[in-house]
């Protein structure tokens, strides 16, 4: 009777050790999966802003020198910063304009094309 009811005991314990195991594995692929998705979108995002560098024409006006980009980039962080005589809200508004400007002339240059 000890050893049948002990023998019940282990096959409950195995079974809660097999869910245990099963709820962590599936945990694990959902936590994946996640940090997956996390990543994609974060390279994605890379891209895009990479498209931007190309799209500005930085990438052949410096002869795809890097070193030259990012320096004009922390220049450019520095002037967002404060270290300008011109206001960072100034600045943002300044290139935020001729960006949008820029897209809406890459939008009609690109219906052009398609309307011959």
């Amino acid at each position: 009777m000890i050893r049948t009811e002990l023998q019940t005991l282990e096959r409950r314990i195995r079974k809660q050790a097999a869910l245990i195991h099963r709820y962590q594995a599936r945990k694990a692929r959902t936590d994946m999966r996640d940090q997956a998705k996390a990543r994609r979108e974060r390279t994605r995002h890379l891209i895009e802003l990479g498209g931007l560098v190309s799209k500005a024409g930085l990438v052949d006006l410096t002869d795809d020198d890097r070193a030259t980009m990012l320096g004009a980039f922390q220049d450019i962080a520095r002037q967002l910063q404060g270290d300008s005589d011109t206001t960072p809200a100034d600045l943002k508004t300044r290139w935020r304009r001729a960006g949008l400007n820029a897209f809406d002339a890459e939008k009609v240059h690109a219906g052009r094309k398609e309307n011959p």
